[in-house]
């Protein structure tokens, strides 16, 4: 009998650790990971939980409780073009499982809203002296350069520093 599929899943691992450099939302059962894509086709989805969460059945007890989540309730909040990984925590073995459901779809919702700038505050200066705003981009103030030793040539004198 041919089951319907239900999710597209991640399986390599360069797809896993892409998702990990993206945003991420916290929940008690699991860490929810998204990275945006272009392809175009739905949302895929991965599921990873390490030896620390304790011996093999119970490991893929939390996996089945993830996915098994995200069968319910990922379709209608996720976004079309992401991936995600859910890594599982020990918590998702005792947690209620409409309190995981709920905790899925507000992480979910939570990485759809677009990341919250922080006020201005005043510029700092970074390590090479280049002043930076709250926002990590740089001023246009010039950055003091370091004067040469004698004998020495101005780059080299600035890699001495390093």
């Amino acid at each position: 009998m041919d089951r319907p599929k239900t999710m597209e899943r991640l399986k390599k691992r360069a797809e896993f650790l892409a998702a990990a450099g993206g945003a991420r939302a916290s929940r008690r059962g699991f860490l929810l990971q998204k990275r945006d894509r272009e392809a175009p086709s739905g949302p895929r989805f991965g599921f990873t939980v390490t030896k620390k969460m304790g011996n093999s059945p119970e490991r893929n007890r939390i996996r089945r409780r993830l996915r098994e989540a995200v069968r319910l309730a990922a379709a209608p909040h996720a976004t079309a073009f992401a991936d995600y990984v859910l890594i599982g925590r020990r918590a998702a073995l005792s947690q209620p499982f409409d309190d995981m459901v709920r905790d899925l779809i507000s992480g979910l919702n939570a990485l759809q809203r677009p990341a919250a700038r922080t006020p201005s505050r005043p510029a700092i200066d970074d390590a090479r002296g280049a002043s930076l705003s709250a926002d990590g981009d740089a001023c246009s103030q010039a950055a003091p350069t370091a004067p040469a030793l004698p004998g020495q040539h101005a780059l080299s004198a600035e890699r001495s520093d390093r």
